[in-house]
């Protein structure tokens, strides 16, 4: 109860970090927020006519521009969130050791920063569902309930990323590096069913284990299949974000004590 009175009473500071990091992103851009639209854009683009083209129309489907759009934007989120989040408590070394307030405001407003982005990101589904003719159904609002579970995951990694961060400097070369394997492990450019094959039957169920499977599938279902998300697959992932978030708090709470010495 005492970080929840203390993220209150520090409201105001949480508020201008979360501004901050907006704007940081894209600072000395000329675009500036608009490459919150841009970025999945283009790299939607780019797998929209290198994928096919590699490995044929018949393996990506139909739809393919819509399944890549609702899986790049989701993803982009959790990859940009967690990339961000590792270095920011020593991104804020400086004012860390001038000046007290909750730790944890540091690697919430990167989170809450994502979601943001995200949000804004969302548009360009909207447009396009719209303009592909796939529309919009009453199962829009199940992305937030999808989007809090993914928050609570994003916020638990974080949380503990950034605080190992201040002792291990090679942290964020490492989750660079696991990001890029992650982003292979989940089904965003390519389908699940792929893999659903006895030769690759180990893969198949590593990947559908993967909780970032179920989190995207999960958006591809309120945006693009108009169905609600499989609420019993979601809620074990929520649950098992929820204890990802335990154990990053404990973490950080375990290493804050170092801060200041460290940085």
């Amino acid at each position: 109860m005492k970080l929840f009175k203390d993220l209150y009473n520090y409201r105001e500071l949480l508020k201008t970090n979360i501004k901050k990091d907006i704007r940081g992103r894209y600072k000395g851009s000329f675009l500036g927020i608009l490459w919150s639209f841009l970025n999945p854009l283009l790299q939607v683009v780019v797998y929209w006519i290198v994928f096919p083209y590699l490995f044929g129309r018949g393996v990506t489907g139909e739809n393919y521009l819509i399944y890549l759009i609702t899986g790049i934007i989701p993803w982009t989120f959790f990859s940009t969130s967690v990339n961000m989040g590792t270095g920011s408590i020593k991104l804020n070394g400086g004012i860390i050791k001038k000046v007290y307030f909750p730790r944890e405001i540091i690697p919430l407003s990167q989170v809450l920063s994502g979601i943001v982005n995200f949000l804004i990101s969302c548009i360009i589904i909207l447009i396009f569902c719209v303009g592909t003719g796939t529309g919009i159904s009453i199962h829009i609002i199940s992305v937030v309930p999808i989007l809090i579970v993914q928050s609570v995951l994003v916020l638990g990694i974080v949380l503990a990323l950034s605080a190992i961060d201040v002792y291990v400097q090679d942290i964020e070369n490492i989750v660079m590096f696991i990001l890029n394997m992650l982003m292979y492990g989940t089904p965003i450019i390519y389908y699940l069913q792929q893999f659903s094959q006895a030769s690759a039957g180990v893969l198949y169920t590593l990947i559908q284990l993967n909780p970032l499977t179920t989190i995207i599938g999960s958006y591809r279902n309120a945006f693009m299949y108009h169905q609600w998300p499989d609420f019993k697959a979601l809620g074990l992932v929520f649950i098992f974000s929820l204890v990802v978030l335990g154990i990053g708090y404990m973490i950080f709470k375990k290493l804050e004590k170092g801060f200041a010495e460290e940085l």
